[in-house]
């Protein structure tokens, strides 16, 4: 099927996903607040988080579906099974023997990653104690990458990304019930209110829980798609060796994003609260990276690796091209609304229960700053696979060491430099990470049009004028509904509605602006979503 088609089963099942994390975080900020149970939660989150993204989602599978891709293509499905196989039982084992080294050490780790904490006690152990239930989670989440990328090298998109959702619907029931009693404690009273220690300690159990829930039902659909894997002792076989001679670099590049936030989570650490600020502002600048940016990248890489594979190098950029100006035209307006409405949004969403209006403007403070990277976030998702089609991973990952470094020393300047001043320093480790992030994909997009891989020109001559258009006016005209929040709220009877209402209406307004600008035609929509010629039926998994 077509990539837009591809990208909109994906992000139809992300958003899902989406929308399921949004009433997940609102149930933590509920029974956590922003403090320090908070903090110690999020913390716990993080390191297997990092650890998933380098080993796990982001290196291994950009570096296995080409790999497993050309060999389904070239030899067939028996040798790309046991290509699988012989991955499998190796990352299975690493990935074991690093789970279990990070427990034993978490105490030490923690020193260096929760190192604001060091002087409270009972703060830091949570932290270190919730950091060791959450870390087998990494190996689930590897198995279900595994079976995810198999399944996404056949063109068959639907369970891994229907699997993102078991996450946020495990925390929702383990948490639910206390968020209700918080916030209606008069309705239901018969619910029970655990301290914010053993709720954090309840949310961390059922994160593991989700993993494997998440492995097995990935598991599942790859067994009934025909792919036929078993584990064994492992091997260090000529092809796990090139898997690996592209993933190591590739996991520098792909959790280039993680590590950043750790090392601004290991500072935010000094200012109570601030990792709880970040987090949530980092919640929602997300929604459109998983929705748009992790989507339309999913769903390309397999299309640019068949390409590149063939010979076909003007059908390569001409797939680069589609799939930056399709995620421009959906980010750029949510780019938008973190930059003119921060706070609305944030305390329209957020504030309740624990979580106060303070909290909600220093979180506010932070989406702002993020707003304007959210570009630069999306177009590294979407530059990354250029690469990796062509199984070129050294290029993203010096890049991505560059950004790192600039990451690094301009957040610990500006986080210290406002200290002194007397202002929070935790905004300044949201500049650092957008401002990197550009930096970040200027380097890629200077590499791909040095090759001749892409023309950006070609994409600035384009849509990408009138998008801008477009997302200026529906900017304006959510900036004029909150000059008037007050009124709204009283008219639609709550923050919630009128801020919902607000984002929904510019949204609307900027489909409708979008065809009226020409950043998108019915035959180039209609056209889109065809299915490929030579695309393969659709199956229970393909649609």
């Amino acid at each position: 099927m077509s990539m837009a088609r591809n990208t909109a089963v994906i992000a139809s099942l992300t958003l899902v996903s989406r929308l399921l994390g949004f009433a997940r975080d609102l149930v933590l900020a509920a029974a956590l607040g922003a403090g320090p149970f908070a903090d110690a939660f999020l913390a716990a989150l993080r390191f297997p988080n990092l650890f998933r993204r380098l080993f796990a989602e982001g290196a291994f599978a950009q570096a296995f579906v080409p790999i497993y891709s050309k060999t389904l293509a070239a030899e067939g499905e028996e040798r790309a099974d046991a290509l699988a196989s012989e991955a499998l039982s190796v990352l299975l084992a690493a990935t074991t023997v690093l789970t279990v080294l990070v427990i034993l050490a978490m105490p030490w780790l923690n020193h260096v990653l929760f190192a604001g904490y060091v002087n409270e006690p009972a703060i830091f152990d949570l932290a270190t104690l919730l950091t060791r239930v959450t870390m087998p989670y990494l190996v689930a989440m590897t198995l279900a990458t595994l079976f995810g990328g198999m399944l996404n090298a056949r063109g068959r998109f639907v369970m891994a990304a229907a699997a993102q959702s078991l996450l946020n619907l495990t925390m929702l029931l383990a948490l639910g019930p206390m968020a209700l009693r918080l916030l209606a404690p008069k309705t239901f009273h018969f619910l029970h209110a655990w301290p914010p220690e053993q709720a954090a300690l309840v949310a961390a159990v059922a994160v593991t829980i989700a993993g494997i829930g998440q492995a097995a039902l990935v598991w599942h659909g790859a067994a009934r798609a025909g792919v036929r894997t078993r584990l064994s002792w492992p091997r260090m076989t000529p092809a796990v060796r090139r898997l690996i001679a592209v993933a190591v670099p590739g996991a520098i590049a792909g959790g280039a994003l993680q590590i950043n936030i750790v090392v601004s989570q290991a500072l935010a650490s000094f200012e109570p609260g601030a990792i709880t600020y970040l987090n949530y502002a980092d919640r929602l600048y997300q929604l459109p990276l998983g929705l748009i940016g992790i989507a339309v990248g999913a769903a390309m890489l397999p299309r640019l690796s068949r390409l590149v594979q063939a010979g076909d190098g003007a059908g390569a950029r001409a797939a680069l091209e589609e799939a930056v100006a399709l995620s421009m035209a959906f980010t750029l307006p949510a780019a938008a609304a973190f930059l003119v409405a921060p706070f609305w949004i944030i305390d329209g969403v957020f504030t309740r229960a624990a979580f106060s209006a303070q909290n909600a403007r220093a979180t506010a403070d932070a989406l702002f700053h993020y707003g304007w990277g959210v570009p630069a976030f999306v177009l590294a998702k979407i530059y990354a696979p250029a690469f990796f089609a062509r199984e070129n991973t050294k290029g993203p990952m010096r890049f991505a060491l560059i950004s790192m470094a600039l990451n690094m020393a301009l957040g610990a300047s500006l986080f210290f430099a406002l200290r002194a001043a007397g202002a929070p320093g935790f905004t300044g480790l949201a500049i650092a990470t957008s401002f990197s992030a550009w930096a970040n994909v200027a380097l890629m997009i200077r590499s791909l049009v040095k090759r001749q891989e892409y023309d950006l020109l070609g994409v600035v001559r384009g849509r990408l004028p009138r998008v801008c258009a477009a997302a200026g006016v529906m900017a304006g005209l959510i900036w004029l509904a909150q000059t008037q929040r007050t009124t709204l709220e009283d008219l639609l009877g709550g923050k919630e509605i009128a801020v919902l209402l607000a984002v929904g209406a510019g949204a609307a307004a900027y489909a409708v602006l979008a065809f009226v600008f020409g950043a998108v035609t019915l035959r180039e929509l209609r056209g889109a979503f065809q299915r490929e010629p030579g695309g393969a039926a659709p199956s229970s998994f393909d649609i």
